[in-house]
């Protein structure tokens, strides 16, 4: 299996190509790849292949991945009939995919994927065989997790979601600092508790997320400080303001190409 990685020095083509060598999922003989500014990044230990044409990619490959921002699609021209094509990129659809004649899986890896524990959750396209999915599975474990979602309009939540990394812990943990700062608590222990708050909290869900639901109901039962803090969150609209912003940054993710920007 030969893989072509185009966008293969970017954040997150960097970060997959070089986990799929250490992991031994591909040799440097089997990974062919492109980027725009010529240079080979992380590649420099690995007699990798390189090339500066998307169409001579996907000419000496069996499976193209594409790592670049969602505006820079169009310019490709990406020709690759009869590949498998993995896309990387948020707001480009299938439709617009499959102008290239691939096999067309879409899939949404986050920020842990420098630290190989990504959640990738991927969708895969008519004419994705069995073979595709063992492929995408060897591929995307490369970095850490994933699942198969059931419909690709999903993928736009997934990218509100999971794609938004440390975005939503750090604009709760700024909020908790400037309420403990405008009560007098100096920054240093402010930034502390909350890092307890946050991080610490967080950590005691790490691997079973389901038991998010069991300590709600357990703090609320318990009736202290933290269930009068909670009602508190639900009557001025926590969950209503929370729900606004996913759905703000999926409808971003569904306009991303149009709109000529790419941030996730």
């Amino acid at each position: 299996m030969r893989i072509g990685l185009i966008g293969a020095t970017g954040w997150i083509g960097g970060a997959l190509g070089t986990r799929l060598l250490t992991s031994g999922i591909v040799s440097p003989y089997s990974l062919v790849a492109m980027n725009r500014s010529g240079d080979p990044g992380p590649y420099a230990p690995y007699a990798i292949g390189w090339v500066g044409d998307p169409l001579e990619l996907a000419a000496q490959v069996d499976v193209v991945i594409v790592a670049v921002r969602p505006e820079t699609w169009p310019g490709l021209r990406l020709q690759a009939p009869g590949k498998l094509l993995i896309s990387l990129m948020a707001g480009v659809g299938s439709g617009e995919l499959a102008r290239s004649g691939a096999r067309i899986v879409r899939a949404m890896p986050n920020a842990a994927v420098e630290t190989g524990r990504s959640y990738s959750p991927f969708w895969a396209g008519a004419g994705v065989t069995m073979a595709d999915r063992g492929v995408v599975h060897r591929i995307l474990g490369a970095i850490g997790t994933f699942d198969e979602l059931p419909e690709e309009r999903q993928i736009d939540m997934i990218t509100a979601v999971s794609g938004s990394g440390a975005a939503y812990p750090s604009l709760m943990m700024v909020a908790m600092v400037d309420v403990m700062k405008r009560h007098g608590i100096p920054d240093g222990i402010a930034w502390h508790a909350a890092e307890a708050a946050v991080c610490g909290g967080a950590a005691l869900l790490a691997g079973q997320p389901q038991q998010a639901q069991n300590f709600l109901a357990a703090y609320r039962d318990y009736g202290g400080t933290t269930a009068a803090g909670l009602d508190a969150a639900a009557r001025g609209g926590f969950s209503t303001a929370l729900e606004t912003a996913l759905e703000a940054a999926a409808e971003r993710a569904r306009t991303m190409t149009m709109a000529g920007s790419g941030a996730v």
